[in-house]
């Protein structure tokens, strides 16, 4: 078991954090939560595939979710280069692979059941809506429930006003650097925050571009 006190603040660095193999020749895994010691643990995890490197055909039960950081990811049904947002839901099925290499971050079995949508998209190509303060732009890619994903991106020294997480916040830096009072969150930082928790996040010079959950960790 990893990170599963859902009451408690997380933030691990990636490059701080475990990494081990997989039972696939070639993927590397780096763990950020894991329910259990097993193939099939809920988990949150960053994903390396080697060039040439492949998964066999598997079903996801429960879901995946995840957004490729680097290079291009493929499975049967495409490729899929960096910056592309995808949901599996629950059952489906494929076999992954990378030609040239790629880096993902993955959540798996974490859906609800019932939540059965299938979605693909590149963010590269889709527009940006006008965040709740100057310097700040927001990408919704899913909502479900209580339940909400999008990117945010912060341009440099802007700053957000004190808020509260009801249901909790996750979030993985992408690119630049995301500061709150409680300390400096560099590229692959990921965060979770608990139900009710509250900060006043902030960007320096560099910006941050982040991927944001809410409402999802009520416990």
């Amino acid at each position: 078991m990893l990170n599963q006190n859902f009451n408690e603040k997380v933030v691990m660095h990636s490059s701080c954090s475990d990494t081990i193999s997989s039972p696939c020749s070639g993927v590397k895994r780096t763990l950020l939560e894991r329910s259990e010691d097993s193939e099939y643990a809920i988990s949150t995890t960053l994903v390396e595939f080697e060039a040439g490197s492949f998964f066999d055909e598997h079903i996801h039960d429960s879901g995946e979710e995840l957004f490729v950081l680097e290079g291009t990811f493929s499975d049967e049904s495409g490729d899929y280069a960096a910056g592309t947002y995808i949901r599996n839901p629950h059952n489906t099925k494929h076999k992954p692979f990378s030609k040239e290499g790629c880096k993902l971050f993955v959540k798996l079995r974490q859906f609800n059941k019932m939540d059965n949508k299938k979605i693909i998209i590149n963010t590269t190509d889709e527009a940006w809506l006008p965040g709740l303060v100057d310097g700040l732009s927001v990408m919704p890619l899913h909502n479900f429930e209580h339940e909400n994903t999008a990117l945010v991106k912060w341009k440099p020294n802007t700053r957000f006003t004190p808020h509260q997480h009801f249901g909790g916040e996750e979030i993985f830096v992408i690119q630049g650097t995301f500061y709150d009072e409680y300390g400096s969150y560099p590229k692959y930082t990921w965060l979770r925050s608990p139900h009710l928790s509250q900060h006043t996040p902030y960007t320096l010079d560099d910006g941050a571009l982040i991927f944001v959950k809410t409402g999802h960790l009520l416990r």
